[in-house]
C-alpha cells in the first residue's frame, strides 16, 4: 500500500518550506547587506568631506589673519579689511547658497552687537558645551532616513593672538577679556546626501543582484508549479490507493486471510502450480440440510446460514485453518497451507478447533431455538491427516486455491459416518493426537479410491479436559441448553434446584407407568 495522502503532502510542505527558508535569505538578505555596508560606507565619506571642508575653510581663515591682513597697515587699511571672522561668514553663506548638499555655517553665543544673530538649535548648543570643554574633538552628528543622510560636523574657532587683540579692542565685541586659545564660536560643516546617488556608481553589483533575484524568483515559481503538479499527482495516487484499498478488501472477503496475504505480500504466486504437503482436512456438513430448506422461508434460511458459516469462520481462523471453500451447507478447511506450525501441532488445532464449534454450535441453537426454530442444527465433521496437492486450480483467466486428492475425499467420507453433533477423525490424524484426546475406534469402513481400510475414530473430548461446559439437547418435550461457564454461584443453586426437580418428575412418571406396564 502506498503513504497516506496527508502524510505525504506533509512532508513535501515541509520540504518546500524549508527551501523556501533557505532561498529567501540569499536572495533578500545578501542586498541588504550590501546596502547597509553602502549606508555606513557612504557615512563615512561624508564625515571625512565636511572634516576636509572644514579645515581648507580653517586654514583659510588662518592664512587671512596670519598673513594678509599682518601685512596690511593696520592705520590705513584695518577698517576697509574684513575681520577673519567676518570673511568665514560671508564664506559660508556663499558655499550653503548654492543648491548643493554642503553646507558651512559660522555661528557663537557671543555675537558682534551690529551683527544680526540667528537661533541656535539643540545640536549647536551642544557643540558649544562640548568643544569649551574639549576643543580637539569635533561634535558629529549623523541622522537621516534609510535612503538619505546628514552629516553634521562642528570644530571650534580658536582664538589667536591677532583675534584676541582685535576682539577685545574693538568697540562691537560683547566681551573685552578673551584669551589666546579660548572658543570664539563654531564652524559647522553639513553635509546631505541621498544615498541613492552613489547606489549608481555600483553598476555591475546591481545587475548581479537583478540577475540573482530574478533566478531565485524563477526557482520559486518553478518550485511553486512542481509543488502543485506534485499535490496534484498525490491526490490521484491517493484515489487510486482508496480505490485499490476497497477492491482488496471486498477480493478478501473471498479469500482465505493466509492466502489473501500470500498474494498480496508477493510470498505466492498467482499462477497455476501446486505442490505436494501433508495436510490436515476438516469437513463437515449439516444433518437434513435439504428438510430444513423445505421448512424454512428462503430469506430466513439464507440469514441463519450466514450466520452459522459466520460463526464457524471466526473459530476456523483463531485456529489457523485455511478456509478453502463453502459449498451449500458443507464447509472444507485445511490445516497446513500456506502457514504451517508442524504436522502433529496443525492435527491437534483441527481437533480443537472441531470442539469449539460444536460447543459454539450449541450457544446458536439455543438463541434460533428462541427465534422460533423448532429443530436443532446438528453437524456431522470429519477429520483426516494426509498428502494432498495444494495450490491453484483452474484457467489463467479463473483460478481457486483448494486440494485435491484421496485424503480429502477420505475427510468428506469420515463426515459421512459420524452420527450427527459428532467428530469422526482418521487413525492417521488419531495416531497425532492421541495424547490430547479421548476417542473411541469405530468399525473399518471402505472408501472409493483407498486401498486399505479405514478404522474411523470418535472424538469424545479432550484428555483430561474437565466436563462439557455447554450441555445441550432438544428432544420432544425438551428444550435445554446449559452453560457452566456462564453461571455463577445464584444461578447454580437455582438450576440444581429445576434440574433435581426435573428428574424427581421423570423418577415419579417412571414409578407410575412400571405397573402398567407389568
Amino acid at each position: 500500500m502506498l503513504a497516506p495522502r496527508s502524510h505525504t503532502q506533509h512532508q513535501h510542505r515541509t520540504a518546500t518550506t524549508s527551501l523556501a527558508f533557505l532561498i529567501l535569505p540569499l536572495v533578500i538578505g545578501l542586498p541588504l547587506a550590501v546596502w547597509l555596508d553602502l549606508r555606513g560606507l557612504s557615512t563615512r565619506m561624508m564625515q571625512g568631506e565636511a572634516t576636509e571642508i572644514g579645515v581648507l575653510i580653517d586654514e583659510m581663515r588662518t592664512y587671512y589673519a596670519n598673513d594678509v591682513l599682518g601685512r596690511l597697515d593696520s592705520e590705513s587699511h584695518g577698517e576697509e579689511a574684513p575681520m577673519p571672522t567676518a570673511m568665514s561668514i560671508e564664506l559660508g553663506k556663499r558655499i550653503s547658497a548654492r543648491d548643493g548638499a554642503v553646507k558651512v555655517r559660522i555661528f557663537s553665543d557671543f555675537p558682534f552687537r551690529k551683527r544680526a544673530g540667528h537661533p541656535i538649535d539643540a545640536f549647536e548648543q551642544t557643540a558649544l558645551e562640548q568643544l569649551r570643554q574639549d576643543a580637539t574633538r569635533p561634535v558629529v552628528d549623523v541622522s537621516g532616513t534609510l535612503v538619505d543622510r546628514t552629516v553634521r560636523i562642528a570644530t571650534p574657532i580658536v582664538m589667536g593672538p591677532a583675534c584676541v587683540a582685535c576682539h577685545n579692542s574693538h568697540p562691537d565685541s560683547p566681551k573685552q577679556n578673551w584669551r589666546v586659545g579660548d572658543v570664539r564660536g563654531v564652524q559647522e560643516v553639513t553635509v546631505r546626501r541621498p544615498i541613492e546617488a552613489s547606489i549608481f556608481s555600483f553598476q555591475s553589483l546591481l545587475v548581479y543582484f537583478a540577475v540573482v533575484a530574478a533566478c531565485g524568483l524563477a526557482f520559486i515559481r518553478m518550485q511553486s508549479r512542481q509543488t502543485a503538479l506534485i499535490r496534484h499527482m498525490n491526490g490521484e495516487l491517493a484515489q487510486a490507493n482508496a480505490f485499490l484499498g476497497t477492491v482488496s478488501a471486498k477480493i478478501a472477503r473471498y479469500l482465505s486471510p493466509q492466502v489473501y496475504r500470500s498474494i498480496f505480500s508477493g510470498a505466492k504466486d498467482v499462477a497455476i502450480t501446486a505442490e505436494r504437503k501433508k495436510l490436515t482436512i476438516f469437513f463437515s456438513d449439516i444433518k437434513d440440510f435439504t428438510a430444513l430448506t423445505e421448512r424454512l422461508q428462503p430469506e430466513d434460511l439464507t440469514a441463519l446460514l450466514n450466520e452459522y458459516f459466520t460463526e464457524m469462520s471466526v473459530i476456523a481462523l483463531r485456529h489457523g485453518a485455511t478456509i478453502d471453500k463453502f459449498v451449500g451447507d458443507a464447509i472444507l478447511l485445511f490445516f497446513g497451507d500456506p502457514d504451517t506450525r508442524g504436522v502433529r501441532e496443525d492435527a491437534a488445532a483441527a481437533v480443537r478447533m472441531a470442539l469449539d464449534m460444536q460447543a459454539a454450535l450449541g450457544r446458536l441453537n439455543a438463541e434460533w431455538r428462541k427465534r422460533g426454530l423448532a429443530e436443532p442444527l446438528e453437524v456431522r465433521m470429519g477429520i483426516n491427516t494426509g498428502f494432498c496437492h495444494v495450490g491453484n486450480f483452474g484457467s489463467d483467466n479463473r483460478m481457486d486455491y483448494t486440494i485435491i486428492g484421496a485424503e480429502a475425499n477420505l475427510a468428506a467420507r469420515l463426515q459421512a459416518v459420524a452420527q450427527p453433533g459428532s467428530i469422526v477423525i482418521s487413525y492417521e490424524t488419531y495416531a497425532l493426537v492421541r495424547d490430547i484426546v479421548e476417542a473411541e475406534a469405530l468399525a473399518p469402513i471402505a472408501v472409493k479410491g483407498v486401498s486399505r481400510a479405514v478404522v474411523p475414530y470418535v472424538v469424545r473430548g479432550l484428555a483430561g479436559a474437565a466436563e462439557a461446559e455447554v450441555i445441550h439437547g432438544q428432544a420432544q418435550g425438551l428444550d435445554l441448553f446449559l452453560d457452566i461457564k456462564a453461571l455463577d454461584a445464584c444461578s447454580a443453586g437455582e438450576t440444581r434446584r429445576l434440574l433435581e426437580k426435573a428428574l424427581t418428575a421423570l423418577e415419579t412418571r417412571a414409578g407410575r407407568e412400571r405397573p402398567r406396564a407389568m
